[in-house]
């Protein structure tokens, strides 16, 4: 297959992947368009390449997965993003969801345990010329105080309960989304910020996420 070939049918398969998000209650342009931008075959590992358009979770480094492409529109979706939001990112990954939020928001902070998943995800940031990613390795539940408040802050792994450290880092009309939970199911929940200190919580669905763990990893 020519290399001409192959985009024609990695474009098919993301215009697929597209219609499907949208039908599922994806509907914002644009996260949709963001979607579209971000190239998710680039931070799929190769073992998995021919899977990177499914609508599913798949495996990455360090025991981890890159979360499934529906999550991540109805996460992204969920934040509600300004242009000019500062948006935090509890759990880097693979830089996809980075990578999404980066197109849609003016500046990401991404907080990661794994050193190695964060080196890769930066790689990745720098061949797609993402200039407004700001990364850290440290541990995502303590936030990133030094940069607070944040319009938004997206959880890409499992809270056992109410973060509430990372609320006391959100701004007072500020949203945060997060799977709350111990099992292997877990609760996405939307916190909103009343303007006056307080939060009204919104659960938008079940979902199945890594453990947000305490500490940073230590990696052989």
């Amino acid at each position: 297959m020519s290399v001409a070939e192959k985009k024609t049918t990695s474009d098919e398969r993301l215009a697929k992947l597209v219609l499907a998000l949208r039908s599922q209650g994806v509907t914002d342009p644009a996260v949709l368009s963001a979607i579209e931008k971000t190239p998710r075959e680039l931070f799929v590992p190769e073992l998995f390449q021919e899977r990177s358009f499914e609508d599913s979770a798949l495996p990455i480094a360090c025991g981890q997965t890159i979360s499934q492409p529906f999550i991540v529109g109805l996460m992204t979706q969920a934040l509600t993003i300004e242009p000019r939001a500062r948006i935090l990112e509890i759990g880097t990954g693979s830089g996809y969801q980075t990578a999404v939020l980066s197109r849609l928001a003016r500046l990401v902070y991404t907080v990661e345990r794994y050193r190695t998943l964060l080196g890769e995800a930066e790689t990745r940031f720098k061949a797609l010329q993402l200039t407004n990613v700001i990364t850290k390795f440290g541990d995502g539940g303590e936030g990133w105080a030094e940069q607070a408040p944040f319009d938004r802050i997206l959880v890409t792994a499992a809270a056992p309960s109410e973060p509430k450290k990372l609320l006391a880092q959100l701004k007072p009309s500020g949203v945060l989304v997060a799977p709350i939970g111990k099992g292997p199911v877990q609760k996405l929940i939307r916190y909103a910020g009343d303007g006056r200190g307080g939060f009204v919580s919104e659960t938008l669905c079940e979902v199945r996420f890594v453990p947000l763990l305490d500490g940073v990893a230590k990696e052989l």
